[in-house]
């Protein structure tokens, strides 16, 4: 039977992964906001709400760079 041996916790591209995923999420939110000129009423809503939850997200990751900033410190 194999032993498998979990991975060392590697956090020192942390920062930059989350500075990545930020920029996406914000290209994401911009092309769902060009889309809604082509969408009916109900999939404006729907997109409305999907980038307040990608807001949401922003800030999120944002909240955890500081977060990794300060371990990085540390």
């Amino acid at each position: 039977m194999a032993h498998n041996k979990p991975n060392p916790d590697d956090r020192s591209d942390n920062v930059e992964k989350l500075q990545s995923m930020i920029h996406h999420t914000i290209e994401n939110m911009e092309e769902a906001e060009e889309a809604m000129a082509f969408s009916s009423a109900e999939d404006q809503s729907q997109i409305k709400a999907k980038n307040e939850r990608r807001r949401d997200s922003i800030d999120a990751f944002r909240s955890e760079i500081r977060d990794e900033a300060n371990a990085r410190k540390k």
